[in-house]
């Protein structure tokens, strides 16, 4: 038996089951991006309002494979999802889904939805890398072979920005009021930098349509904040064992959950408010707070876990060095370079992600987390650095993130292993580490000259440079655990 409209009313009492009727819902929002995180977090907090205004069904866009498409549809698009941590699970099946498109097989068909009156939400979560940009200057990559396809045919877009270009320019050609455009991915300024890169792809479509969108369509910042990784056949199982019925692609997530939302829409959204989200006029400080406390550690523990040989960020954790790094970075390093942010307990923060990041119920892959580093380190490392070197304070610690990663595409553990480096500029980082060899300063030196992670100043600046190669020579020549207790004995000192 399968999870299924047929079969909600046989799910156990224990399973929360949907409170509206997800025949009666229609589509007010298109997501491009249907993965795991959105159905762990903006879906379920649209699913929680739905019953009282079934208007903001979610219709969505796979941009790239049908694998989820073609797993959940045979589901009428539920799936579970389960709030997991040492106490235990809850669970509870999502019905948000209007349909499921995949963008390559009927670019068309996705076109003319976004053109629907009924569309009045378009949101994003591609990962940094789907937004065709150059991570360290926040640029349209406009020699991106996607890119440069799109701008040629916008009548089969391939990349975030073709397909809500041609969306908006197919609204603005027939007289329709333009969709808002909500930015769910963790960049800085997500909204503003996603406007800033709609903006030059349109302008080199046609000038017009680009000051069309400048003066109407509005692409509100938001911080979004939940733990999600990706689901397993182990998870799979003891979903199926929980409900009764196979779910062919549940969630498996932790019980804490964030999002804050600058409240400029043009036609409307969900009441989205009563359900926990926050709005605010400017969600810059939470943004900062977030990447810098939650990614950064997060992308630092993952590249130094997994050279310890710590599958799981819960495992990483029970390494003391790390545990202490951890905090260390929070406390020590990146918080004083965060704003004040009135009425936020900032350090209750800190201290529930220490918690959230030992959950031992969140298999959490340390490799996962790694992914796409040349995308994440400008965000999640590098901005912090700028800030503590311009204060002229240490960065030792961070600098020693930054390494984790240099030592980690090198795509050899420390065991000789190979390490499955996954990232959109992995051949090139490739060819730049085998050159250089096992050897820190020559790396530093490579690696620093890819211009869309390091920028033009980090490159030149014998403070950044010293540090890093310091910590990387540590890594090479004294393993990770040796590694992270000289520089934090050194720290302290």
């Amino acid at each position: 038996m399968r999870l299924s409209l047929a079969t909600l009313d046989r799910l156990p009492a224990d399973v929360a089951h949907p409170a509206h009727d997800p025949r009666r819902l229609a589509t007010g929002i298109v997501h491009l991006g249907w993965g795991a995180f959105h159905r762990a977090h903006q879906a379920v907090y649209t699913d929680a309002l739905l019953a009282k205004d079934p208007s903001w069904g979610i219709l969505g866009v796979s941009l790239r494979n049908p694998d989820v498409r073609d797993a959940v549809t045979p589901q009428d698009g539920l799936y579970t999802v389960s709030a997991v941590d040492g106490s235990g699970a809850a669970r509870r099946v999502v019905a948000a889904s209007t349909g499921l498109l995949v963008a390559p097989e009927d670019p068309a068909g996705l076109i003319a939805r976004l053109a629907d009156p009924g569309v009045r939400i378009v949101s994003t979560t591609v990962t940094e890398k789907g937004y065709s940009h150059d991570p360290a200057t926040g640029a349209l990559r406009e020699d991106d072979p996607d890119i440069r396809h799109d701008l040629a045919d916008l009548v089969r877009p391939r990349t975030t920005l073709g397909v809500l270009v041609a969306g908006l320019k197919r609204r603005r050609e027939a007289g329709v009021a333009p969709f808002t455009v909500l930015a769910c991915d963790n960049l800085p300024a997500n909204g503003r930098t996603l406007r800033g890169l709609a903006l030059r792809f349109a302008e080199l479509v046609d000038p017009g349509l680009a000051r069309w969108i400048e003066d109407t369509v509005k692409f509100p910042s938001t911080m979004v904040d939940r733990i999600v990784p990706a689901t397993t056949d182990a998870d799979r199982a003891a979903v199926a064992a929980a409900i009764g019925m196979e779910d062919a692609w549940p969630i498996v997530t932790e019980p804490f959950t964030q999002w804050v939302v600058e409240d400029d829409f043009s036609l409307g959204r969900p009441a989205w408010e009563t359900v926990g989200v926050e709005f605010v006029e400017d969600v810059a400080p939470y943004e900062l707070m977030k990447l810098r406390l939650l990614n950064g550690t997060h992308s630092t523990l993952a590249y130094l876990g997994y050279l310890m040989g710590r599958p799981t960020v819960a495992e990483a954790m029970q390494e003391p060095g790390i545990a202490r790094l951890v905090e260390e970075l929070m406390f020590e390093e990146i918080g004083p370079t965060l704003p004040p942010l009135s009425g936020f307990d900032l350090d209750g923060y800190r201290r529930s992600l220490l918690a959230r990041y030992r959950n031992p119920a969140l298999k959490h892959r340390t490799w996962q987390i790694a992914m796409d580093g040349t995308q994440k380190l400008p965000q999640r490392l590098l901005g912090t650095i700028r800030d503590r070197l311009a204060a002229g304070r240490p960065i030792d610690r961070l600098a020693l993130g930054v390494a984790g990663w240099m030592r980690y595409v090198t795509g050899v553990d420390e065991t000789g292993a190979a390490i499955d480096v996954r990232d959109p500029l992995a051949e090139r980082l490739r060819r730049l580490t085998d050159a250089a060899g096992p050897v820190a300063a020559r790396l530093v030196s490579a690696l620093t000259g890819v211009g869309e992670i390091f920028g033009d100043d980090l490159p030149v600046d014998p403070r950044f440079l010293g540090a890093v190669e310091t910590a990387l020579d540590r890594l090479l020549t004294l393993g990770a655990r040796a590694a992270v207790d000289r520089t934090l004995a050194e720290a302290r000192s």
